[in-house]
C-alpha cells in the first residue's frame, strides 16, 4: 500500500515552504500563478514565501522544468596564437548546472507530458545529458482533476483526469484539504519525510472524488486504427488542405503543448575577447515555415497543410510507430488557445474515418 498524507487547504503555503528542503537540498518549487492579462492565464513560476498561487489548470504546461525555452549548452572561447595567427585554440565549457525542481499542482496531462518527452530524450540511441540531469532531479506533485473542460480529451489518448503516469505524488481535493498519494518511489520518499497527517482517514473520500470525475467522461472514440490510417493519408494533399484551411501557422499549438519538443541550435558571439560565445538550444515550431528550410533554400514542407500534416502525423502515427503510444496527451491547450479554433480532435477523427 502506498504512503498517503493529508494537508489542510490553508496549510498549502507551509507545505510549499517545507518542500524547499526536500531530499536534503534546496529545491526550486514551480507553482501555478495567475497572470494579469486581457485573457486570464495561469503560468508556472518559482515559489516565494507569501506569493499568491492558484490550483487552476495552467494555460502553459510546466515543460520548462525539463526543457527550458532557451538554454545554454556550452560556452566557448577562441584564442589566436600571436606568434602564429593561423593557430587557433578553442576552449569549450559545458553547462552542467541543474537546480533540483518540484512541480506542484500540475494536472495529469502535464505529468504524462514528461513521460512522453522521456522516450526520445532518454530512451533513444543517445540520452540527452541536459534533459537527463533535469529529469533525474525533478519531482512532480500532480493535482487530479475534479472536472473536465470542453476541450479536454485525455481519455482518448490512454490517460485520464486521475492518471498517475509521470507523477510522483497525486493530490486529490477532499473536504477542507487535499489527500496526497505517493505513486513512485520518489514520491514515497518525499511523503515519508514530510510532517503531515496520515491520509488513511480521507482515502475513501478521495477515491470517491476520483470515481465521480471519471464517471463524467463521454466514451472515447476507437483510435486503434488511427496510426495506420494517418500514414495512409499522408500523401492525400486534398485532405490536409481541407482540414487546415483556417490555420494561420502561428505556432501557438506547439508552444502551448506539453509534448512538442522541436528546437533550434544557434551560436551567439564569436568567442573572441573577454566574453565567451554561447551555443543555445531554443524552442522552435514545426508549424513555422523556416523550421524545415534548408541552407540551399529548399523547404520540404513549404505550405501550411504540409506542416500540419507533419505535426498531427507525428503525434498520432510516427511517434506511436516508434514508441507504442500517442505523443498527444489530450490536454486540449492547442484547441483552447488556437485563434481560429482549429480542433485537433476533428482532424484525427476525419483521418481515422473510412
Amino acid at each position: 500500500m502506498s504512503t498517503t498524507r493529508y494537508v489542510e487547504q490553508n496549510a498549502l503555503p507551509a507545505l510549499l515552504e517545507a518542500l524547499r528542503t526536500a531530499f536534503g537540498q534546496e529545491q526550486r518549487i514551480l507553482v501555478p500563478v495567475l497572470q494579469p492579462a486581457v485573457k486570464e492565464s495561469v503560468v508556472f513560476k518559482p515559489w516565494q514565501l507569501g506569493m499568491a498561487f492558484t490550483l487552476k489548470k495552467a494555460t502553459v504546461p510546466p515543460k520548462e522544468a525539463v526543457l527550458p525555452p532557451c538554454e545554454t549548452l556550452v560556452q566557448y572561447k577562441r584564442t589566436k596564437n600571436p606568434e602564429n595567427p593561423a593557430e587557433l585554440t578553442l576552449e569549450v565549457t559545458e553547462e552542467t548546472h541543474c537546480q533540483p525542481t518540484i512541480v506542484f499542482g500540475c494536472r495529469p496531462c502535464d505529468a504524462r507530458g514528461f513521460s512522453i518527452l522521456d522516450r526520445p530524450y532518454l530512451q533513444g540511441p543517445f540520452a540527452d545529458p541536459y534533459y537527463q540531469r533535469r529529469r533525474e532531479s525533478l519531482t512532480v506533485i500532480t493535482q487530479t482533476c475534479n472536472s473536465t473542460g470542453n476541450t479536454c480529451f485525455c481519455h482518448w489518448t490512454g490517460s485520464g483526469p486521475t492518471h498517475p503516469e509521470g507523477s510522483d505524488v497525486l493530490m486529490t481535493a477532499v473536504e477542507n484539504g487535499y489527500w496526497l498519494e505517493a505513486v513512485s518511489p520518489r514520491g514515497e520518499k518525499l511523503l515519508a519525510a514530510l510532517s503531515l497527517a496520515d491520509g488513511a482517514p480521507h482515502a475513501d473520500a478521495a477515491q470517491k472524488v476520483r470515481e465521480n470525475v471519471n464517471a463524467t467522461l463521454e466514451p472515447a472514440p476507437d483510435l486503434s486504427k488511427t496510426q495506420a490510417r494517418l500514414a495512409a493519408r499522408f500523401t492525400d494533399a486534398d485532405f490536409w488542405r481541407d482540414q487546415t484551411a483556417r490555420c494561420l501557422s502561428c505556432g501557438g499549438c506547439t508552444y502551448f503543448c506539453p509534448t512538442c519538443y522541436c528546437f533550434n541550435i544557434t551560436d551567439e558571439g564569436d568567442g573572441y575577447g573577454e566574453n565567451p560565445g554561447r551555443r543555445l538550444r531554443t524552442w522552435d515550431s514545426c508549424m513555422a515555415s523556416h523550421f524545415t528550410r534548408e541552407a540551399s533554400g529548399h523547404n520540404s514542407r513549404p505550405n501550411t497543410q504540409d506542416r500540419m500534416r507533419n505535426r498531427i502525423s507525428h503525434k498520432f502515427s510516427t511517434y506511436p510507430e516508434t514508441w507504442g503510444t500517442f505523443s498527444c496527451n489530450g490536454c486540449g491547450r492547442c484547441i483552447s488557445n488556437c485563434p481560429v479554433c482549429l480542433d485537433i480532435r476533428a482532424i484525427v477523427l476525419a483521418a481515422t474515418s473510412d
